[in-house]
């Protein structure tokens, strides 16, 4: 299974906090931040949930 890059590239402030607790369970808390996850129907709906504040490539 492939991984992915997640990278936050907007702010978290003014957003649902429902969207927060998304960016924080990817590991993704400050302007900058990036993680890698897998590849996976769990991860691919946290990354739908905020892609408007996000940037994902492949790993």
């Amino acid at each position: 299974m492939a991984n992915v890059n997640v990278k936050l590239t907007k702010s978290l402030i003014g957003c649902k906090k429902d969207q927060i607790a998304t960016a924080n369970s990817l590991g993704l808390r400050k302007i900058g931040d990036a993680s890698v996850q897998p590849n996976n129907p769990q991860t691919q709906g946290k990354i739908k949930k905020i892609k408007h504040l996000i940037e994902v490539t492949e790993a």
